[in-house]
């Protein structure tokens, strides 16, 4: 018996990966946040396959139906939104696994920001203008951020950054990237990324928040921030350079 943590993706069903769909389909009992994962995901479970959904449950109830399933010999499949690798509270269940001796695995997927890259159609690394992207969040009600990763102290490098769960916040937000980046820093708010529902807001640090509470996003958006968004005058890069050594 193995629980498999699959990354869902970020909400077109056909982004869930070959190897995700194949654990879904072979496993008794599917786990899932109603709140984040495509129904239509569903569909893959087997036929008489325990579907539980977790957006209400709280952590030692959704640990318990692992558990159940492995005293029964089946096969777990826990959905994930997105990649499980960033934000998905994986890491605590693990734990409680490990304590009590129930093999898992990992099976990664496409991650919200990824999505909403592709969705801008922009690369988050642009050679000359930025070569490093920052993945956080604010606290908000949320568990706590660490020491030294508040937004003031990452913004001071102006890396590319891309904010999660804190769409309710952008007002905040903006004002607090401000003294780093700049009033004029270019902006975009991904909503719903890769879903049929998607909202694109694109803007600056000055007026995204503005644009956000018109449009009405209020949850399951990211935003990202950085100079790449709107960068054309930049060198190529050397990956392809006719002067690159290639023997």
């Amino acid at each position: 018996m193995t629980v498999r943590f699959i990354g869902a993706g970020p909400g077109a069903v056909d982004l869930i990966t070959l190897r995700g769909q194949r654990a879904v389909a072979s496993s008794p009992v599917c786990l899932y946040a109603g709140s984040l994962v495509p129904a239509e995901l569903l569909e893959w479970c087997p036929q008489g396959a325990r579907l539980v959904d977790t957006a209400k449950m709280a952590l030692d109830e959704i640990v318990a139906e692992m558990l159940a399933a492995h005293g029964a010999g089946h096969d777990v499949a826990r959905l994930h939104s997105g990649d499980p690798s960033v934000f998905s509270a994986m890491a605590e269940q693990m734990r409680r696994l490990d304590a009590a001796g129930v093999p898992y695995e990992v099976v990664p997927g496409v991650p919200a920001f990824a999505a909403a890259a592709a969705s801008l159609k922009r690369e988050l690394t642009v050679p000359g203008v930025g070569q490093t992207v920052v993945l956080t969040r604010t606290s908000a009600r949320a568990t706590p951020m660490p020491d030294g990763e508040d937004l003031d102290t990452l913004g001071r490098s102006r890396a590319t950054m891309v904010l999660h769960l804190a769409v309710q916040r952008v007002e905040a937000v903006a004002g607090e990237l401000i003294p780093n980046y700049g009033a004029d820093c270019p902006v975009a708010v991904v909503a719903r990324a890769s879903r049929y529902d998607e909202v694109i807001l694109r803007g600056t640090l000055a007026d995204i928040a503005d644009r956000v509470r018109a449009a009405g996003v209020v949850r399951t958006a990211v935003i990202v921030v950085g100079r790449v968004l709107t960068a054309s005058e930049f060198p190529d890069s050397h990956l392809y350079s006719a002067a690159r050594c290639r023997d």
